[in-house]
């Protein structure tokens, strides 16, 4: 046995144990010589429901991780931002009690659980997207019951009502923003997003069209009076594929393009960049479980093709506030078993496919894409690997938040990459990943390095055959002889907690050194350690088995000789 490992370890970036292997296999041609375009970080955003979840020492530590991933900075956004309460994070639920009255009814502005909030982006070098919304107790026009206690009662209670004073309503938002300023710098709010409520074609919003309307317009003019050059933004309807959310999408922007203005009387509202949200879909089928990339992608397509209709703003930022697997974060695998995903390499190798996929679909309609949210936060004091949508658990990092570190290594420079093991984007839209698996490769590369990275996607959570797949490369200088190429994996067996974790025999009370190993475990790991490869005219072929839901970097590094 010694002897054979010693052999397959002689064998660069090559594991191919092809017998085993009933999917077909899969050539991949990557062109160092051909760049494509800049490759924009629109993966870099995260939110969350429990805005005070934010500042607690597991959500500190989180976007401590996330401030300093990369090169390229991450956002976060969250609700329940202007919500009344004491502070007291719970499921769908938090509050900063930004807004009361007093006895003579006048308002009274603290700002000191959102300063908490915001003194810790600011520590750990997290760009605030600011979520406005949700409306205070005491300008609610329908106050009572206020609070809710989700999953027990409904969820859309008093503070998801218009202001009883659109006046009061945008004098808060006003002094907000100045409380920014003041606390953080001209500079650095400018830098902010302002995005008006959230999900307003749903309960989150117990008021008209026209008063939503109403609502974006004094928030929008709030935002300008305090920093006329602050950009301000929404309307983060849900997924355009429901003709319901497409009809209040178009809507808006034809308020915003020629309405009526509810706060100034003249015609238009600004809008510095256009939000809506898209999910895909979960469910059980013949026991296990099954997603629908391709669900998430309509709604993305159908969004994109609403704003390119708009000929005055097709060129504004698109920000897709919410982009998910499905729509319910804190529904927890444990007693929603179709979101088993959540723990697993499938929950990253499926984010492989939706950056790809959404950057196709912006090109195809010409669009200005900036960024989207990746609806995924962590839930302090909740069971070990319960399987909410997060990207750790008690401080272990899941396997999701190893596929935003790979995100981060890619370079800015796209090139030209293709995989014979790839669906069409068309396909993709009407049959998601379910007939057969995508194997594919996005690539990019620096003055002396490129990054290619090949995944394994399936909707189906069943176990599943590896793909034998050969890279190509070309394009090198032809004065570099040699190549060093280091393999980073994420699968069952490398960068995966959970599965460590159920090895462990799933443990809510894990000791001290099970938690060391499982941390250890969380981290993004070497399938290959670094070795220099010799090419042969400028060109490099490397061979790797890639087990389904699996994600593959393989870095190159080189100089002129």
């Amino acid at each position: 046995m010694t002897k054979l490992l010693t052999l397959l370890a002689a064998i660069p970036l090559c594991i191919l144990p092809i017998t085993l292997s009933a999917q077909q296999p899969v050539q991949i041609h990557v062109h160092l010589n051909q760049p494509t375009g800049t490759l924009k970080p629109v993966w870099t955003y995260i939110g969350h429901d429990e805005p005070n979840y934010t500042y607690s020492p597991e959500g500190r530590a989180l976007l401590n991780q996330l401030g300093h991933l990369s090169p390229y900075g991450f956002h976060d956004r969250t609700h329940n931002l202007l919500t009344t309460g004491n502070g007291a994070p719970a499921l769908k639920w938090g509050s900063t009690n930004a807004y009361t009255q007093n006895a003579a009814g006048h308002p009274v502005y603290n700002w000191k659980i959102l300063d908490h909030i915001f003194d810790t982006y600011k520590a750990t070098g997290i760009t605030p997207y600011v979520e406005i919304g949700f409306m205070p107790k005491a300008l609610s026009t329908h106050p009572h019951p206020y609070r809710h206690h989700w999953p027990k009662g409904p969820l859309f209670t008093g503070w998801s009502y218009p202001p009883n004073n659109y006046t009061r309503w945008s004098n808060l938002v006003e002094h907000w923003v100045r409380h920014s300023i003041s606390r953080y710098g001209r500079d650095n709010v400018q830098r902010w997003d302002w995005e008006v409520w959230n999900e307003p074609d749903i309960g989150y919003w117990h008021g008209t069209e026209a008063q939503y309307e109403e609502l974006y317009d004094y928030s929008a003019a709030a935002v300008k009076r305090a920093l006329p050059s602050a950009n301000v933004g929404g309307p983060a309807t849900t997924g355009p594929d429901w003709p319901h959310a497409a009809a209040y999408l178009r809507a808006f922007l034809t308020h915003c393009v020629s309405g009526k203005n509810y706060a100034t009387g003249k015609t238009g509202s600004p809008l510095d960049f256009i939000s809506f949200h898209a999910k895909g879909r979960t469910r059980m089928v013949d026991g296990h479980a099954q997603m629908d990339l391709g669900h998430q992608l309509q709604d993305i397509a159908h969004g994109f093709a609403i704003v390119s209709s708009f000929p005055t703003l097709r060129h504004l930022p698109i920000v897709i506030s919410e982009s998910d697997p499905e729509g319910c974060a804190a529904c927890a695998a444990s007693l929603h078993p179709e979101n088993q995903y959540r723990d697993s390499p499938q929950y990253a190798s499926y984010e492989a496919e939706l950056l790809t996929r959404t950057l196709a679909l912006a090109a195809k309609y010409h669009v200005n894409l900036q960024g989207y949210v990746t609806w995924a936060f962590t839930f302090p004091g909740h069971p070990w690997f319960y399987g909410y949508r997060s990207l750790m658990t008690h401080g272990v990092d899941k396997p999701v938040l190893n596929a935003f570190r790979i995100f981060g290594m890619l370079q800015k420079t796209r090139i030209a990459a293709t995989s014979t093991g790839e669906l069409s984007l068309n396909d993709l839209l009407q049959n998601s990943v379910r007939t057969q698996p995508d194997v594919g490769v996005i690539a990019t590369r620096g003055s002396h390095t490129a990054s290619i990275l090949v995944w394994n996607y399936d909707d189906n959570s069943t176990a599943s055959p590896p793909a034998p797949v050969t890279i190509q490369i070309d394009g090198l200088p032809r004065n570099v002889a040699r190549v060093l190429a280091t393999q980073f994996r994420i699968d069952d067996h490398h960068s995966d907690a959970y599965t460590a974790w159920k090895s462990m025999g799933s443990p809510q009370h894990p000791t001290a050194a099970q938690i060391h190993q499982l941390k250890a475990a969380g981290q993004l790991q070497l399938f290959t350690s670094p070795r220099w490869l010799d090419t042969h005219s400028g060109q490099l072929t490397l061979s790797l088995t890639l087990p389904r839901q699996a994600m593959s970097l393989i870095r190159l590094h080189w100089r002129s000789e």
